[in-house]
This record gives structure tokens, C-alpha cells and sequence, in this order.
């Protein structure tokens, strides 16, 4: 069509679906609760952002420093190297590489399972589990805490989903005697919860699980690499074997993915129904030759964990006296705030100073307890904890 000949390009009007979107961003901005995504680069241990300012990170999920660590690399690197850039298919067509199979046997060999199944994502390897596992008269009950990867699974489940209350045994128990009829019954929850950083009490759930004929999940995301004398996490130092193990791999592995770890029936099972594995690509081969060299890494440097213990005694000694800091014995310190207005202020205060902070605000957190998710990692000195700690303290006594 000759240019000159062309309709003039009208304005769309406004949709109903336009409006809807506008008034619910513009509700977030008034209640403070909108997210943004700022970039960084990753240097020297630090994080540099768009304007070339550097801050130390106490907001990420590296807790062992594996991220920039000079071997992983070198061993993506030789990944590269040897099995190229990307696994081109699903695992079932050709994309599973002896690379895949050797990490998951390492897998098997550390934790003692019989069988792993790696996904891309511990969000993806949560929801393949319960969509493929549960049927409708099935019962799914779930730590009132747990991650939203769990909570969205159980909602959009064919299973009826229960909430017990955080760590509560009691709870749990009287849920698992109301519903003895159902054909399963599942029971989920976090190893370390990633708000609170506190342990769910393993060996009670278990023992209750075993007396009501219930299997146990436990998503230990945030305990694997961290507990334990060879990182085994959550489940090991409770000397607990749940049914299904989820290990993650995008936080002390200082990579992306995660592993189902199960029986070979589930094994089985998982590779026939979960159809986040049947139809995603596989991850690169390369990420999981480096994915092993990092799980040697884990286990053997204990040198990590006993650096963690330390800055994690650094932090609070320097904090004891303010309630608002809630003690843990994982690398995540939360601040609670209690408003988003003050945990924002604060977090600003800090970043001014040179210290990122995660600022954790509704939904994520229930109502009135916005914090400072601060985490701890290899990568920090224990004059840099103590640093963040004397501001922190400043923040807190000045009323911010």
C-alpha cells in the first residue's frame, strides 16, 4: 500500500482489561508495595549498579560464595568445552547427557537416595511434584510459611490443600487424624524458611507422618550446603529421610536448577506424568558438569560453613539487645519492622551507607511484619558484619 494511502493509525481506547492492570499498580504504589528490578554487576564481592556506586550484598542467597568462585567457573568453562552451549531437547528425547547422569548419581551418593531428577528451577521441580503426585481426594497439608512455588501448586492442585499453622505439631496432627479417610495424604514443608530463617522441626512431622501413613516432602532450598558437616542440610542434622527431597541449586551452589530427590518408583513415576521434565529442555550439560564440581566443593570445603557460624555470631553479639533482629543459626537475619514505611526508610539508610539489604514487604510477608531480610555469605569479612550491625543499630535507636 503507497504510503500516502494508508489509514492514520487511531488510539487504541482503553480496555477494561488497561484499566484493571492501571488501578492495580496504582494500589501497590499507594500501599509502598511495588517491586521494582534494578541491575547490578557482580564485582570484587561487591554489587555495582547503573550509576557505578558499589554496595556490599547482604541480600542475596550465595551463602557459601560459590557464585564467583574462580573454580566453578573454570569448570562451566570445561563444560562448555566439552558438551557446548545448551542441551537442545527434552531430557526424554536426547537433551540427557552423562554429564546429567553423573550429577545425579553424586546426588544419590551424598544424600542417600535412590534416585534424582533435575529440573530447571526449584519452583518448577516443587510444582511437578505435587501436579503430577496428588489426585482430587487427595490432602495436601502445608506449613503456613511455605514458599509460594508450594502454596500456588497446592491452590491450582486437583488435591484439597490444608494450612497448619507454622511449625505447629499440634496442628498438623489434628489435621492429619480429620482427614485419616483420604486415599494420601502429603505433607509439605520448608527445611529453613526463607523469611524467618528458622528450621522446621523435622523429626516431629516425620514421626507424626509415619503414625497417620503420610509422606513427608521437604523443600530445603535454603538448609542444602548450609547444615550440616558435609552440607546435606535440613533433613540430615534432623536425621530425618523424608519421602521426596527438593535440592536447590540457585543458592548455596551459587547456581540456577534443582534435583527431586525420591525412590526409583517416583523416579519413575515422575519421569512418565511431571510435565515440567517431559516438556522442558533439559539444563545445559555444561551447568551440570559445573553443578558437580561445585557439590565436591560443598561437601569437601567445610571451611564455608565454619566461616558462615562465625559472622553469624559476629552479627548478632552485636545485636542481642534489639528485639526487632530475630536470632537464627542459618545465614538469613530477619529484621522485622514491622511497616513497609519503616522497613523501606531503613533499608535506604543502608544503602546510603554502602549495604543492600532484601527489603521484604506483603504478600510476601504477612501484614505488619516488613523487614530486612539480611543474609550472610563467604564473600563478607566479619568487620564488614560488624559494619551493617553498627548501622543497623544506628537505623534502629534514631527510630528510622
Amino acid at each position: 500500500m503507497p504510503l500516502e494511502s494508508r489509514p492514520e493509525k487511531s488510539q487504541r481506547p482503553s480496555s477494561q482489561l488497561q484499566r484493571r492492570i492501571e488501578k492495580k499498580l496504582d494500589a501497590r504504589r499507594e500501599q509502598h508495595l511495588l517491586r521494582k528490578v534494578s541491575a547490578f554487576h557482580h564485582q570484587d564481592g561487591k554489587l555495582v549498579d547503573g550509576d557505578n556506586l558499589s554496595y556490599l550484598n547482604f541480600s542475596g542467597n550465595d551463602y557459601l560464595g560459590l557464585a564467583q568462585d574462580p573454580s566453578v567457573i573454570a569448570a562451566w568453562q570445561e563444560g562448555l568445552t566439552k558438551y557446548g552451549a545448551g542441551s537442545t531437547a527434552s531430557p526424554l528425547v536426547t537433551g540427557f547427557t552423562h554429564a546429567h547422569q553423573d550429577l545425579e548419581q553424586a546426588l544419590c551418593d551424598w544424600l542417600g537416595f535412590d534416585q534424582a531428577i533435575l529440573f530447571n528451577s526449584g519452583f518448577s521441580a516443587n510444582q511437578a511434584v505435587i501436579f503430577s503426585l496428588l489426585e482430587k481426594s487427595d490432602v495436601l497439608l502445608q506449613d503456613k510459611l511455605n514458599h509460594a512455588s508450594l502454596m500456588e501448586a497446592g491452590m491450582l492442585s486437583e488435591a484439597k490443600m490444608q494450612r497448619f499453622t507454622h511449625n505447629s505439631i499440634e496442628k498438623l496432627d489434628a489435621l492429619l487424624r480429620s482427614n485419616a479417610n483420604a486415599p494420601a495424604r502429603f505433607v509439605v514443608t520448608e527445611g529453613v524458611f526463607s523469611m524467618d530463617g528458622d528450621l522446621s522441626p523435622l523429626a516431629d512431622i516425620k514421626f507424626r507422618c509415619e503414625a497417620h501413613d503420610a509422606w513427608l516432602m521437604v523443600d530445603d532450598a535454603h538448609g542444602i550446603g548450609v547444615l550440616g558437616d558435609e552440607g546435606q542440610g535440613s533433613a540430615h542434622i534432623a536425621n530425618v529421610k523424608p519421602d521426596i527431597l527438593i535440592v536447590t541449586f540457585g543458592k548455596a551452589f551459587g547456581m540456577m536448577g534443582a534435583a527431586v530427590m525420591c525412590s526409583e518408583s517416583v523416579h519413575q513415576y515422575l519421569t512418565q506424568f511431571a510435565r515440567h521434565y517431559v516438556y522442558s529442555t533439559a539444563m545445559p550439560p555444561a551447568q551440570a558438569y559445573a553443578l558437580s564440581h561445585a557439590l565436591s566443593m560443598v561437601k569437601s570445603q567445610t571451611w564455608r560453613r565454619e566461616k558462615l557460624a562465625v559472622l553469624s555470631a559476629c552479627f548478632h553479639s552485636a545485636l542481642s539487645d534489639c528485639s526487632e533482629v530475630i536470632n537464627t543459626i542459618t545465614p538469613i537475619k530477619p529484621v522485622v519492622l514491622g511497616s513497609v514505611e519503616r522497613m523501606q526508610t531503613v533499608a535506604q539508610r543502608l544503602k546510603k551507607t554502602g549495604f543492600l539489604t532484601g527489603a521484604i514487604r506483603p504478600p510476601t510477608v504477612p501484614a505488619n511484619t516488613a523487614r530486612l531480610r539480611i543474609t550472610l555469605s563467604v564473600n563478607q569479612s566479619e568487620a564488614q558484619v560488624s559494619d551493617l550491625a553498627a548501622s543497623l543499630r544506628r537505623c534502629i535507636e534514631e527510630g528510622a
